[in-house]
């Protein structure tokens, strides 16, 4: 079976997943209407444990918003899309055995801890008490580890797993691209991006809306400042700038 073929079914696949848990989500589940915002987290958490399924339903469909960009943007991943599966994915497997994997500082340094945070809040948005733990406390430091840890297994799979950079694209064939930087850089920036987003959001954002009520400026605010959070929004169907309890209309007290 070509790759073409296999990438096709797999993206239906994670097409399919994500649909399936919108259908079945309660139905305070926040949309991408102005609405969402009055809705709270705990519809879709509930329950005293972390909610691993819809975690894993939204980290597919953050994945699948990460191969359609990189197959819409990127004319490398397009052109290795066709040729023989399996024995393209198996050969772009490695062991990295160098630190840089070729591309720029800017992908690096910054994207990927974005697309790690993203994933981190997306285990936070399933954690019940993830939203709830003070800033800096012992709590939050736990919640913020496992929620990194999450984000290293979702990078894991997304450089080599059924679903990657590997299997779409065949990064890692060309010795280039076998670099340590990404499974490092991304679990490590995500959890310090996380920390970073939410000192921000708990206090200068705060701060900031409390003196404006322009939606506009709210939402632009917590967008440009939070792009972990935002991403992760995106991917769970809501409007990126998204506050469970604080929408944008909020009395800024």
């Amino acid at each position: 079976m070509t790759r073409t073929a296999l990438t096709a079914a797999a993206l239906l696949v994670t097409v399919c997943v994500g649909a399936s848990a919108e259908t079945t989500a309660d139905t305070g589940t926040p949309t991408t209407s102005e609405s969402q915002d009055q809705t709270s987290r705990t519809s879709t958490t509930g329950g005293a444990r972390t909610d691993v399924k819809g975690a894993i339903e939204g980290s597919l469909r953050l994945l699948l918003l990460e191969h359609l960009g990189r197959i819409a943007f990127q004319e490398k991943t397009r052109r290795e899309l066709s040729g023989p599966f399996f024995t393209d994915y198996a050969h772009s497997v490695h062991v990295p055995d160098h630190w840089s994997d070729g591309d720029g500082w800017f992908v690096n340094y910054v994207g990927h801890p974005i697309h790690g945070a993203a994933a981190g809040y997306m285990w936070l948005d399933h954690d019940p008490h993830g939203w709830d733990e003070k800033l800096f406390s012992g709590g939050y430091w736990a919640s913020r580890g496992r929620a990194a840890a999450w984000s290293a297994a979702f990078s894991l799979q997304f450089e080599f797993g059924p679903l990657s950079e590997a299997s779409i694209g065949n990064v890692g064939m060309n010795p280039i691209s076998r670099g340590w930087v990404d499974h490092v850089i991304t679990p490590a920036g995500a959890f310090a991006l996380m920390v970073g987003e939410d000192a921000l959001d708990r206090s200068f954002l705060k701060w900031a809306e409390s003196r404006t009520a322009n939606k506009f400026v709210r939402a632009t605010l917590r967008t440009a400042g939070t792009p972990g959070r935002a991403l992760s929004n995106i991917a769970n169907g809501r409007a990126p700038w998204f506050r469970d309890g604080r929408p944008l209309n909020w009395d800024g007290k």
